[in-house]
């Protein structure tokens, strides 16, 4: 049994490194994608307080220009997301962290689930090629700043050669 919680008002830099550690052990030795998507999506539900979705898109086997839903933690969401649209789309497209402080506002959000505010979507890039995005939900606005996005940014780095 694995149980990673971290402590109450940990600080966000020994958060990231005690996530980046776990996922780390987690993913290590084992070469199944999907069980390494699906584990690190849990391990984030558990690291970060106010999120409502944790998960991964990758891109799709058979359209190179569209995300399809992969492991995830959360209400039921979008299954496939051109890379011309939302937040998700937009990082794929660009290969650039996406952190949207207000979704309503970003041209184009695709609303999966009404209650999100926030959302943080960072790119998996193995090869110099978007291979999937990381998709960090919140019900509160602006829940997500800099400090998050380099955690999840150093997590994406680790597991592009392990998705």
């Amino acid at each position: 049994m694995y149980d990673f919680r971290p402590a109450p008002g940990t600080p966000k830099a020994t958060l990231y490194a005690d996530m980046l550690s776990a996922a780390d052990a987690l993913t290590r030795d084992e070469s199944d994608a999907v069980a390494n998507m699906a584990n690190v999506a849990a391990l984030l539900w558990e690291f970060l307080a106010e999120v409502n979705w944790t998960g991964f898109y990758r891109v799709s086997d058979n359209e190179p220009e569209e995300l399809v839903l992969g492991p995830f933690m959360g209400r039921p969401a979008c299954i496939r997301i051109p890379f011309a649209q939302g937040v998700c789309g937009a990082a794929a497209k660009t290969g650039k962290t996406q952190l949207v402080a207000d979704v309503h506002a970003f041209p184009g959000h695709i609303a999966c689930d009404g209650d999100t505010q926030s959302e943080l979507v960072v790119p998996v890039i193995r090869d110099g090629r978007v291979i999937a995005v990381i998709d960090l939900d919140s019900p509160s606005k602006a829940r997500f700043d800099e400090e998050d996005a380099a955690g999840i940014e150093a997590l994406a780095a680790m597991l592009a050669g392990r998705i």
